[in-house]
C-alpha cells in the first residue's frame, strides 16, 4: 500500500496497480515496482508502514481501524487501543424488555449476547463429546451383548470427563478476558515441549 502526500497531508492511497497523477504530472504504474523508495518519496509517494504495536489477537480483542499519518518523512498506519471481547454473557435489561426490544418471553436472565466463556465452554463440551464418541461402541456392545468394557477404555472415558470438568471450571473462574487468553496461551516448558495452562483433553494413544 502506498500514500500520496501533498503539502504535508495524505491526499490518496493508491494500491500500486495503475498509474497516478500528482499535480500536473502523470506517472506510470511502474514507479511502484521499478523506482526506489527515495525516488518515490521525491515526488510525494510513500510506502505505508503499518505499526502493529497496539494490534491484539482478534480471538480475544476487537481491534480498531487503522489510522494513517505522515510525519518524520514517512507514512505510518497505526491501530488504536484494542477493546477486550466480553468474557461474560450480556443479558437483557428490564428497560430493554419493557421497551419491547427483547424476544417474547425473555427476562433479565435471558442471554442477549454470548460472552467468551459460554462459547469456550461449549467448544470444550463439543470436543469432549467427539472424543467420547470414538469409544461409545464399547458402551453399546456392553448394553446389547453384555461384553465387558476394557478397563483401559473405562479409565480413558473417565479421564476425559474429569479433564472436561476441570477445563470448564478454569474457564468459568477466569476473572477477565486477559485471564482467559492466558489459559489458552502455549509456552515452552523446561523439557522443550509446549503446553497451555488449560491443558488438553486426553485422547487414546
Amino acid at each position: 500500500m502506498f500514500a500520496i502526500v501533498e503539502s504535508g497531508s495524505i491526499t490518496s492511497m493508491p494500491n500500486g496497480n495503475k498509474g497516478i497523477t500528482i499535480g500536473d504530472n502523470q506517472y506510470p504504474a511502474s514507479i511502484f515496482t521499478l523506482w526506489s523508495e527515495s525516488e518515490r518519496n521525491a515526488i510525494g509517494v510513500y510506502t505505508v508502514e503499518i505499526d502493529e504495536t497496539n494490534k491484539k489477537d482478534e480471538q480475544w480483542y476487537v481491534n480498531t481501524s487503522i489510522t494513517y499519518a505522515f510525519g518524520s518523512g514517512k507514512v505510518t498506519g497505526s491501530y488504536g487501543t484494542a477493546t477486550a471481547r466480553a468474557h461474560a454473557d450480556t443479558k437483557w435489561t428490564q428497560s430493554e424488555i419493557d421497551a419491547g426490544k427483547a424476544p417474547s418471553g425473555a427476562d433479565t436472565n435471558t442471554i442477549r449476547i454470548e460472552g467468551l466463556k459460554t462459547r469456550l465452554i461449549r467448544d470444550v463440551k463439543r470436543k469432549a463429546e467427539s472424543i467420547l464418541n470414538e469409544t461409545d461402541w464399547y458402551v453399546t456392545r456392553k448394553s446389547e451383548k453384555s461384553t465387558a468394557i476394557p478397563s483401559s477404555i473405562t479409565t480413558h472415558r473417565d479421564a476425559v470427563r474429569t479433564k472436561q470438568a476441570s477445563m470448564e471450571t478454569a474457564i468459568t473462574n477466569a476473572s477477565d478476558t486477559p485471564a482467559l487468553q492466558t489459559l489458552y496461551t502455549y509456552t515452552e516448558q523446561g523439557d522443550g515441549s509446549v503446553a497451555r495452562p488449560l491443558g488438553e483433553l486426553p485422547t487414546l494413544s
